[in-house]
């Protein structure tokens, strides 16, 4: 076969998305003939989506580099650039970061005004984001979108838009930022975004909507994402990602050995080479043997998403708590609160503070948690988050004393949640108000609590 015609059938094979038939072809042709800047960033993108990352990191330095040598600057700077990205999420921070600095330098160093610079606001945001510094991530954000709606980049819009939808988000505004998530997500699914922004887009918005527990979104996302990766049989990156989400959406749906064996799968898909997900990975088999009772698998496994930069909380202290280790549960769970500034992050941890403080009889600071997720969740306006914001004002009431006050909190709390399964463990005791308003069936096959 001839050098053009392995070098047509790559690129075919690169629009049918069938990555790994183009990377054999565009890395023959290569050896026959070495390729053309445009076609070695397909070579990359193509050897990065079948999971060869050497490969990918070669191809797209030589890519930057022939840009480079033809005074392309923008298109050198999106090849510094993605594989920078790709670098951080393949966990070597000091190569990603090295190449982001390449690639603006080599915008600014030749004056060079063009859509590459607005994708370089993305991870300028990101940090801000990851400081807790919302309205300065936010404004990087929108000047990313601003960018790429000048230049009418397809790519950057939407990628940039629910980074904005997430930083609403995470300083409480949920209210706002679904709807950019949504947004994003259109695109997606129209198949207008290319490749590796559509799978960042998916796994970062389901990842929020599992955060504030928007289940209606994460199962109708999850089952896309589902459905986009089935159609690439070789993709690799996002499979473990895609089956993170699937545990948790079969976890909440009570099919929890077949959540288990998903879970298991994520681990061992993640970890060659280790991904940064991993962590999140362990940590969703942890809660899937805690709610079973399976307390020694659960403590390794909350140790192993520890050791991944998963911290273990409030999986763990609940895990302390059915263990009647009191004690540990409430200093754990007191030292994630206290280390913990984000609205979404915290009101992941204050149903199960609630829970374990009224163990401890500490009604007063329970009662402050309570009242604090009653503030974050009205602000969301999430079911599920209203259902646990209601059952943990329940439990506070009851151990108050007021029982007529904490039936009505918990009646709330169950009707808050009507698709949640009977059974379904949920930290703030929202089991606790389903058992208080509802009769449980004669029989079932869900696991118990």
């Amino acid at each position: 076969m001839g050098t053009g015609s392995t070098l047509e059938r790559g690129r075919a094979s690169f629009r049918q998305r069938a990555w790994g038939d183009a990377t054999a072809s565009l890395d023959a042709a290569d050896r026959e003939a070495p390729l053309e800047p445009d076609d070695l960033e397909r070579l990359a993108v193509a050897a990065y989506l079948c999971g060869r990352d050497e490969d990918s990191e070669a191809a797209w330095t030589r890519a930057h580099h022939a840009f480079a040598d033809r005074a392309d600057w923008g298109r050198a700077a999106r090849c510094a650039f993605w594989l920078g990205i790709t670098l951080l999420n393949r966990s070597e921070p000091a190569k990603g970061t090295g190449w982001l600095a390449r690639a603006q330098r080599v915008l600014d160093d030749n004056d060079h005004d063009c859509v590459e610079r607005g994708y370089l606001r993305i991870p300028a945001g990101l940090q801000l984001h990851a400081k807790g510094s919302y309205p300065e991530a936010r404004e990087a954000f929108e000047r990313a979108v601003a960018v790429g709606e000048a230049f009418d980049d397809r790519d950057l819009v939407p990628l940039a838009r629910q980074c904005v939808g997430r930083t609403l988000i995470s300083a409480g505004q949920a209210d706002e930022g679904l709807p950019l998530l949504d947004e994003a997500m259109v695109a997606v699914s129209a198949d207008e975004v290319s490749p590796i922004p559509a799978g960042i887009i998916y796994c970062s918005v389901i990842e929020a909507c599992q955060q504030i527990g928007d289940v209606r979104r994460a199962r109708e996302w999850t089952s896309a994402l589902s459905d986009w990766c089935d159609a690439q049989p070789d993709l690799v990156p996002y499979r473990g990602r895609c089956l993170i989400h699937r545990s948790e959406i079969m976890h909440l749906g009570g099919h929890w050995p077949d959540a288990l064996d998903e879970a298991r799968r994520a681990c061992e898909r993640l970890a060659e080479p280790p991904q940064p997900q991993l962590g999140a990975a362990f940590y969703q088999r942890a809660e899937l043997h805690r709610h079973r009772g399976e307390f020694a698998e659960a403590d390794a496994a909350y140790r192993e998403a520890n050791q991944r930069g998963r911290r273990p909380e409030p999986g763990l202290a609940l895990m302390r708590l059915a263990q009647r280790r009191v004690d540990a549960a409430a200093t754990s769970i007191r030292r994630a609160l206290d280390e913990t500034s984000s609205p979404v992050h915290r009101s992941l941890l204050l149903p199960a503070a609630v829970e374990i403080l009224l163990a401890c009889d500490d009604l007063d600071r329970a009662r402050a948690c309570a009242d604090e997720l009653d503030e974050l969740t009205a602000a969301m306006g999430v079911p599920l988050l209203t259902g646990r914001a209601r059952a943990a004002r329940g439990a506070v009431l009851l151990a108050s004393g007021e029982p007529d006050d904490a039936l009505a909190a918990l009646r709330d709390a169950a009707h808050a949640c009507p698709t949640m399964p009977p059974g379904w463990p949920c930290s703030s005791g929202s089991c606790a108000a389903r058992s208080a308003t509802t009769t449980p069936p004669r029989s079932s096959s869900r696991p118990r609590a």
